[in-house]
């Protein structure tokens, strides 16, 4: 590990959740707070957003810029995600603090990128990595900028990714992201394969008191009101309104697994579209399968 990139932790770590979440996302290590420093000056630096792209998995303004990737040319703009051992690109070539940091962790990178989501955006219920072959791999998360309305909801819980951290995504498993008020969530994202450095690196996985929150139950009443208001919206002709209506659903109730692919169908059987009824449903079969064709794509 390279020196000076881990602080020590003082920070207390808390008992209450659940092993499900703790598989799903977990802080791994902190980092030494004037490095981070140093790595968001120059994230924030780069000369490019990125590119925009997955528009199937979100609602806009989810940005990407890859730092690691299989282009020849090295183009931060070529973000298809895929298996192999990737290049630097010419954006990280301009980034020598976050480069060298990358080299100094000794893990085996799959890719590698820089994510930023705007404020007002959500990355829709979803799963990843399940078009790619059978091997150990893992999603590493670095907050660079981020704020409380940011958020990661998964398995019925809304978690707030704290800067300072390095944090594990098992992306994998069905999980989307808000950012509700801004500013940008802006993290550094890496795809890395199992090996002995990682094991080393992910022994202790841990949440902090106030990292997690769980989210209610939604009642009928609660669901009533909701399929009400989306009902309304597109009896007026705001049919895009009303379904991100139900989509932002899931990151305010612990809904069942693709729950709000499930409202938006019911939505259109009502309104007697058995057509866009049935494209919810297969929408909801594409963004969650555990297995897919549809190579590299990946988002969150």
């Amino acid at each position: 590990m390279a020196t000076m990139t881990f602080a020590a932790s003082t920070a207390t770590e808390t008992g209450s959740p659940g092993p499900e979440l703790l598989e799903q996302v977990a802080r791994l290590a902190d980092l030494d707070g004037t490095l981070v420093e140093r790595m968001r000056a120059e994230a924030l630096a780069a000369p490019t957003r990125g590119k925009v792209a997955y528009g199937e998995y979100q609602s806009g303004g989810w940005w990407t810029a890859s730092l690691m990737n299989h282009s020849p040319g090295g183009d931060p703009h070529d973000v298809v995600i895929g298996d192999g051992q990737p290049r630097p690109t010419t954006l990280l070539n301009e980034m020598p603090v976050t480069r060298d940091f990358l080299a100094g962790l000794g893990l085996d990178f799959m890719y590698v990128r820089l994510a930023r989501l705007e404020p007002h955006s959500y990355l829709w219920e979803h799963r990843d990595y399940a078009e790619l072959t059978e091997r150990g791999r893992h999603r590493l998360h670095i907050p660079l900028v981020t704020n409380p309305s940011a958020v990661l909801v998964t398995g019925g819980a809304r978690v707030h990714m704290g800067a300072g951290s390095l944090w594990r995504l098992t992306p994998s498993r069905a999980h989307g992201v808000r950012n509700a008020t801004g500013p940008d969530r802006l993290h550094l994202i890496a795809d890395v394969y199992t090996d002995d450095a990682y094991r080393e690196l992910a022994a202790r996985p841990h949440l902090r008191a106030g990292d997690a929150v769980a989210l209610p139950e939604m009642t009928v009443a609660d669901r009533g009101r909701l399929m009400e208001r989306a009902a309304q919206l597109a009896a007026l002709g705001f049919v895009s309104s009303a379904e991100q209506v139900l989509l932002r659903a899931y990151y305010a109730y612990a809904l069942d697994e693709g729950g709000a692919y499930d409202l938006i169908a019911e939505l259109h059987t009502n309104r007697g579209s058995d057509t866009e009824a049935a494209r919810w449903t297969e929408a909801k079969k594409h963004l969650l399968a555990r297995t897919s064709s549809l190579a590299g794509r990946n988002a969150e």
